[in-house]
């Protein structure tokens, strides 16, 4: 008897274990942190577990809208605790297999640093739109119901945040190879102080941002252009010892690790136009605790 009255909560637990990657996945876009994205999977978890099945259809449908509406909540506090942080905030860099499925392109791209970065500028309702339609292919009704808007609505924030997304983006975005290569030749060209080719590296609009945190010491404010960024980097460089750097993976794509000081920071890039137009620093040990350089 006690054994027949436990398979249901068996099956709970399964049905709900075989969607957890997908769920963390699709917390972390709409958070840009992991913390958060377990705190909101683990809230989700306890209403999978006492909902009536009967009130459940289909659980990829029901978990996809509980995790989505619990996100947005938690987003919309995040952003006022975003606004008084120290510095550039930046997303919590994972290690890519904790990024949840990254089967297409489209998965890939809406969890890079870049992307994730560029979110930040969205409403909450539009960061979700874009995600669900992009990296879940989501139908607009359904990405109606979760945000609480019209179907023609949730085309529009679709639109809108697609539009602002791909702005000065170029439409392919480079492939892993691509990216190891450009940072080989940053890592050469800084470590050996070649300024002519570290300029010809740099977007002329590049920007770098760097989130210390207040935990350690760092700029307060994106550095925009590539005179300032330059100036900015051969400065450190003057100024800190550096470890040898070394090039890992972190969300989908390769990075840059480096010990600057008695710190280590991670550093992601953007590109347009073959050229860095991104540098993505962190360095809050708070924010480096899932992922380590190459052994």
């Amino acid at each position: 008897m006690c054994e027949v009255s436990t398979l249901p909560d068996v099956k709970r637990v399964a049905d709900f274990e075989e969607y957890r990657p997908m769920l963390l996945g699709l917390a972390y876009r709409l958070l840009g942190s992991m913390w958060d994205a377990e705190d909101v999977v683990q809230e989700a978890w306890l209403r999978w577990s006492g909902a009536d099945r009967g009130d459940i259809r289909e659980p990829r449908a029901f978990l996809l809208t509980v995790v989505s509406r619990l996100a947005l909540d938690q987003l919309r506090s995040a952003r006022v605790k975003r606004e008084a942080y120290t510095g550039p905030w930046l997303p919590e860099p994972v290690p890519t297999a904790e990024a949840g499925p990254l089967d297409t392109a489209e998965l890939r791209d809406t969890v890079s640093f870049a992307t994730l970065h560029l979110m930040e500028r969205l409403s909450p309702p539009e960061r979700a739109a874009f995600v669900l339609r992009e990296a879940f292919e989501l139908p607009y009704d359904q990405i109606a119901e979760i945000v609480g808007s019209s179907v023609a609505n949730a085309r529009q924030m679709h639109h809108r945040a697609s539009v602002r997304l791909s702005e000065g983006r170029d439409r392919f975005r480079p492939s892993s190879r691509e990216h190891t290569e450009l940072l080989t030749k940053f890592i050469e060209a800084a470590g050996g102080g070649d300024l002519d080719a570290l300029t010809e590296l740099l977007h002329e609009d590049v920007v770098s941002w760097n989130d210390g945190g207040g935990r350690v010491r760092s700029a307060l404010r994106p550095i925009h252009g590539r005179r300032k960024v330059l100036a900015f980097l051969t400065g450190l460089m003057a100024r800190y010892s550096f470890g040898p750097p070394t090039i890992g993976e972190a969300n989908g794509q390769p990075v840059i690790w480096t010990q600057l000081g008695a710190s280590r920071q991670l550093m992601a890039i953007d590109v347009h136009e073959g050229r860095i137009s991104g540098l993505y620093v962190v360095r809050n040990p708070d924010k480096l605790g899932r992922v380590r350089p190459p052994s």
